[in-house]
């Protein structure tokens, strides 16, 4: 089946036997066509991820049950969205991660970067831990939280997690010298960054606030470069692999 079909065409899906059975309409058929243009091959695995999110995701209590059939316009395409300013082969770690969003999306989307997703609750790192399981990608998922950590990677990123003057000082010192944080935020990005400049300055940062993708799948993303000069305050050394065991837990 080509996924994203305009109604009218093969409704069914594969189940795991091989057979096929049919699948539920989608309550967004536009946005998972806009979707299917932007993820390509990876297409497939974020249908499944979307599955997972509307069914044992909402089980669990990892998304709101409301969100199930606005998931895609609000929540994935927003993600995927951020994509394209993540630097190719780049390690990426998501900071309270939550359900994936924007972890497992970008490493859906992006299977060229090293992506660790950053989750203290241990209900939601199990769900994580199954969900990579299940979907088969190369992700790294830890319990913990940012400020207990001596990672370090080329781009942090965040969404929902805190307002910007205390969500950078939970990302800075995970950024390797030379690299960015990304907050995914709403309308309210350019006030949260005016909010922010006191550490910004005091850090040395550069922040933008940036709107990437284009019609419905727009992200708006605070963009804070590292200097490469910049040494990091909680990691071991410049360099530390994002996938080493620098975390309690």
């Amino acid at each position: 089946m080509n996924v994203g079909e305009p109604d009218g065409g093969d409704s069914t899906a594969p189940d795991p036997d091989g057979t096929r059975t049919e699948r539920e309409p989608d309550p967004e058929p536009e946005a998972v066509r806009s979707a299917e243009a932007v993820f390509g091959d990876g297409m497939p695995l974020a249908r499944r991820y979307a599955d997972l999110l509307t069914g044992s995701g909402t089980q669990r209590g990892l998304i709101g049950p409301r969100e199930g059939p606005r998931l895609w316009s609000r929540h994935l395409l927003n993600c995927v969205a951020a994509a394209p300013l993540v630097p190719r082969g780049a390690s990426v770690i998501d900071v309270g991660s939550g359900a994936g969003l924007p972890g497992l999306v970008l490493a859906i989307a992006r299977p060229d970067l090293r992506v660790t997703l950053l989750e203290p609750l241990l209900r939601r790192t199990t769900w994580l831990d199954e969900v990579v399981t299940e979907l088969d990608l190369d992700v790294r998922v830890l319990r913990a939280r940012a400020q207990d950590c001596a990672l370090r990677a080329d781009v942090v990123t965040a969404r929902a997690v805190a307002p910007l003057d205390r969500l950078l000082p939970l990302c800075l010192p995970l950024v390797r010298p030379g690299g960015q944080v990304l907050a995914l935020k709403g309308d309210g990005a350019a006030a949260e960054l005016a909010g922010a400049e006191e550490e910004l300055r005091r850090g040395g940062i550069s922040a933008e606030v940036v709107v990437t993708g284009s019609g419905a799948q727009t992200s708006t993303v605070v963009r804070a470069r590292v200097p490469a000069g910049r040494p990091g305050s909680r990691a071991a050394g410049r360099g530390e692999p994002v996938h080493g065991d620098a975390c309690p837990g």
